[in-house]
């Protein structure tokens, strides 16, 4: 009762983090018992936590000892898995030293423990609370769509795509690719697509208990105890096709060289991932038409044509601002 009344006395603030190639984003939210009441953000030119970020978060959270840490989780080694079955997870990846949990009780989402270290290590001066798995924000950002379709659903950030296939709610596949390591493999991704594609070469995990909580967030959140999470809330059903995603009318960014060779890139790793999918015998795969593709950085419509013409698949595209999308799935932690 005391410690209720305590807490209605400040602001909750939640600073959300996202590393980018060369800077970070940082997005602070202020909620009070009602919800948000503002929000700041700034991006600082790095990948660490400089002097310059560190006073800027401390500026907000040394005002209420209610302050929360939230981060994406960047690193290569992670990804998701069709079970949650203990004895069915390393039939599909050696997951012997990661943390993983399991979402709603059908499929697991992981990261190596040496990362999450190294991210406690990196952040020990200001803490961090929760981490969150970029599949976490696909599951959140395209729920309504995961919960009756069958799809592929892709994130792209500067320096990762990370896809899945879900079909009425069940993952069928995933993988976490990442861009700089297709400059080296890049004719492995568009010539040798029987191969597969294993980012995740080399890690040793460690067992832990499977989260089994069927209404959970799919964070690893407190970096230490991996606390229970709660329920994704639905993505309002209001909204049409041509509300929440670019028309075949709408342009997309202009493309450049550079656009050009990244999206290029993005577009042969879907499509090893793709024909991962299609002849692995580990996946139970079924025949994709409709892609929905959650941007971060504004890609060309190259992408789009690549997928709609090399793949005969349907696209659609909608912009995503991955430090509100960070922070959405921190205020649910605490039912704001």
């Amino acid at each position: 009762m005391l410690g209720k009344f305590f807490e209605s006395l400040y602001l909750k603030v939640f600073v959300n983090i996202v590393v980018k190639s060369s800077t970070t984003d940082v997005y602070i939210e202020l909620c009070s018992s009602k919800g948000v009441i503002d929000n700041i953000e700034d991006t600082f030119d790095t990948k660490k936590v400089s002097e310059e970020m560190l006073d800027f978060i401390s500026s907000y959270t040394r005002e209420s000892p209610f302050s929360y840490i939230a981060l994406l989780d960047t690193s290569p080694s992670q990804g998701a898995i069709p079970t949650c079955s203990k004895n069915r997870l390393s039939y599909y990846h050696d997951v012997s030293a990661s943390e993983y949990k399991c979402h709603n009780k059908k499929w697991t989402y992981y990261t190596s423990k040496s990362d999450l270290y190294d991210i406690e290590r990196r952040y020990k001066d200001i803490g961090v609370d929760f981490v969150f798995s970029p599949f976490s924000i696909l599951a959140n950002f395209f729920k309504d769509k995961i919960d009756s379709h069958l799809a592929m659903y892709v994130l792209i950030q500067e320096e990762f795509v990370s896809l899945a296939v879900f079909h009425n709610s069940q993952l069928l596949f995933a993988q976490h690719l990442d861009m700089e390591k297709s400059h080296v493999t890049d004719d492995l991704l568009i010539d040798d697509s029987d191969e597969e594609l294993d980012l995740d070469d080399g890690i040793d995990l460690e067992d832990i208990d499977v989260m089994d909580g069927g209404d959970s967030l799919d964070d690893f959140s407190d970096i230490e105890d991996l606390d229970s999470l709660e329920e994704i809330d639905e993505f309002s059903e209001n909204k049409d096709i041509e509300e929440e995603f670019y028309s075949e009318e709408e342009e997309l960014a202009d493309s450049d060289d550079d656009g050009f060779n990244e999206d290029y890139q993005r577009f042969s790793l879907i499509q090893s991932a793709m024909n991962h999918f299609y002849t692995d015998d580990k996946y139970e795969s079924e025949f994709i038409e409709n892609v929905y593709i959650a941007d971060c950085v504004g890609i060309s419509s190259d992408l789009k044509r690549y997928l709609e013409e090399e793949m005969f698949l349907s696209v659609y595209i909608r912009r995503v601002e991955l430090t509100a999308e960070v922070s959405d799935l921190a205020l649910k932690e605490f039912g704001l």
